[in-house]
């Protein structure tokens, strides 16, 4: 067990930090593969139900793999607290409607990953939640959305699929004022590049399933905060609604959080150089990486991320048969809506992630038809240069109207 008394650095907290050996001494972490836990007598099962004593209760309430995640994952965003979910999607269900009830008011960036903005477009206003979208760059939006009480803020940053920048201080700020809570999705930033606590967030979720399994293996999500929020608001609606993360899932994770760095590192510096590539491309339109000098809020990343993730997107000319004859030329890269990964995925954001937000909304985060989201694996990244370079000499071959630009 670590030193708690000592304050280890990312990398030696990705390995060590939140271990409990058994008595038995193990140097893996123990996987707890049980729904149920037995007790010495009815009286200890009568106190653990009462909460007088400390004892495992039943695996959708608690179980010992799942909560050395979960303190790993504390430790390493700096949160007090931390529970795990079966999915990414569950924690950010479970971070909005633990904390929400009708006559709220949620103010949420409009760049939002498809599922997200479901949950606060149409499933919110089902249960007498007023929802207000802004556009996630824009301060002046924000002020105006919050001179009014709200219950919660809902952002992420960079967002998914065009990478924009939300202020994360300045709009925390704004949402203390007006009585609201701040919810940061910062899986594309990673919890080793974006720390939004420290600017002020007060709860940060996460799809595990991304980075922080990153081999394409298992599925899990997230919820950190403060430990009286955790403890008051989100864990009963866990313990009752049930969303519970696998202990075998938790020990997948928990194994890949040891090379995260490490793997973050390499295809943060991949992703770079890609985007580098494709800038220089005739075919491709724009390329948006946050740390690039040509990313509108390029000086704002730069204050909040430590490194520019591992996503690039790219719009190529020709609409939706360019990106498709791109991406069906590829030989490497794999066709995926899927990030995160040790391998090199591509989706076409317009009719997968963001295809049921609709046409009109798709237009307003600027994900038009040619828009193409790619998660930079650890391949070498001169063969993935090379792959892209064969897509785009496909989407190239294709003749473009002059009006493409309008897709």
């Amino acid at each position: 067990m670590t030193d708690p008394t000592r304050t280890y650095r990312p990398a030696t907290l990705l390995v060590h930090g939140g271990t409990t050996r058994s008595q038995h001494g193990e140097t893996a972490e123990a996987l707890f593969l049980t729904s149920g836990f037995v007790y010495d007598s009815a009286e200890q099962a009568e106190a653990t139900f009462a909460n007088t004593v400390q004892h495992y209760q039943y695996s959708r309430f608690g179980n010992p793999t799942v909560a050395m995640l979960e303190e790993r994952l504390a430790l390493l965003e700096g949160a007090e607290a931390c529970r795990a979910t079966a999915t990414g999607m569950a924690a950010v269900h479970a971070a909005l409607l633990s904390h929400l009830k009708a006559g709220d008011r949620v103010v949420a960036s409009r760049a939002l990953f498809g599922s997200c903005h479901w949950i606060v477009s149409t499933l919110l206003p089902r249960y007498g939640i007023e929802t207000v979208f802004v556009d996630g760059a824009d301060l002046g939006a924000w002020r105006a959305a919050l001179a009014r009480p709200a219950q919660l803020v809902l952002l992420e940053t960079p967002s998914n699929p065009m990478l924009d920048m939300v202020d994360l201080a300045a709009v925390a700020d704004l949402a203390h004022a007006a009585g609201a809570i701040v919810v940061v999705d910062n899986v594309f930033a990673t919890p080793l590049l974006q720390k939004p606590l420290e600017m002020g967030a007060d709860v940060v979720v996460y799809s595990c399933t991304k980075h922080i399994d990153g081999q394409g293996r298992v599925l899990g999500g997230a919820v950190l905060g403060r430990a009286a929020w955790v403890d008051a608001t989100l864990q009963p609606f866990l313990r009752n609604t049930g969303p519970a993360l696998s202990p075998f899932n938790a020990w997948l994770l928990l194994k890949g959080l040891e090379t995260l760095a490490l793997r973050v590192d390499a295809a943060s510096r991949g992703a770079a150089a890609v985007a580098d590539f494709l800038a220089g491309r005739a075919e491709v339109r724009r390329t948006l990486y946050p740390l690039r000098d040509d990313h509108p809020q390029a000086s704002l990343a730069r204050r909040q991320m430590s490194g520019g993730g591992t996503l690039v997107t790219f719009e190529v000319a020709g609409g939706k048969a360019a990106a498709f004859a791109l991406m069906n030329a590829l030989r490497l890269i794999a066709v995926s809506n899927n990030l995160g990964d040790s391998k090199s995925l591509i989706t076409h954001p317009a009719t997968t992630t963001h295809m049921r937000i609709g046409a009109e909304e798709r237009a307003r985060l600027g994900i038009t038809d040619g828009v193409l989201r790619l998660s930079v694996g650890l391949e070498d990244p001169a063969d993935l240069m090379d792959d892209l370079r064969r897509g785009l000499d496909a989407a190239g071959g294709l003749s473009v109207p002059d009006t493409a630009a309008a897709d």
